[in-house]
């Protein structure tokens, strides 16, 4: 999957599609995970990345959401969505660790935990996840 999110990042930066606007992230972090969100790094992003859209190879499916993120924004989706199977995430953590360790994926981390958050009162699979995710934000 590193490799598929590395040639992701190799796409030149697009300049009319957003995956995330910055207005929404701006407003979504402090309001749900009580953090502020700090300089963003933008970088292509597919935007929807979680395993109903990836296959085996990997091959990643369902690019109709593509567009700028904030940096680790795709890493942190497979991530974060895979807490409730804590093997699982552990395994994409140290996995995605190239992307996800450097500083400026703190932003798409934020981002993602804060939509989860959001979305935990309409979607049973957010409110499932919404424990871990404020685990994890406790820890950033």
């Amino acid at each position: 999957m590193l490799a598929a999110l590395d040639a992701l990042a190799d796409v030149p930066r697009p300049a009319n599609r957003e995956a995330v606007r910055e207005e929404y992230l701006r407003r979504v972090i402090p309001q749900f995970t009580g953090h502020q969100a700090e300089d963003v790094v933008w970088a292509p992003a597919h935007g929807d990345l979680h395993y109903g859209n990836v296959t085996r190879g990997p091959h990643i499916l369902d690019w109709e959401g593509w567009g700028r993120a904030p940096y680790g924004y795709d890493a942190a989706t497979l991530y974060l969505y895979a807490l409730l199977v804590p093997e699982e995430a552990a395994r994409i953590r140290t996995e995605l660790a190239p992307i996800l360790d450097r500083p400026e994926a703190r932003t798409g981390l934020l981002t993602v935990c804060a939509q989860i958050l959001q979305a935990q009162d309409r979607v049973e699979f957010y409110a499932e996840l919404a424990k871990p995710v404020r685990e994890h934000l406790s820890r950033l």
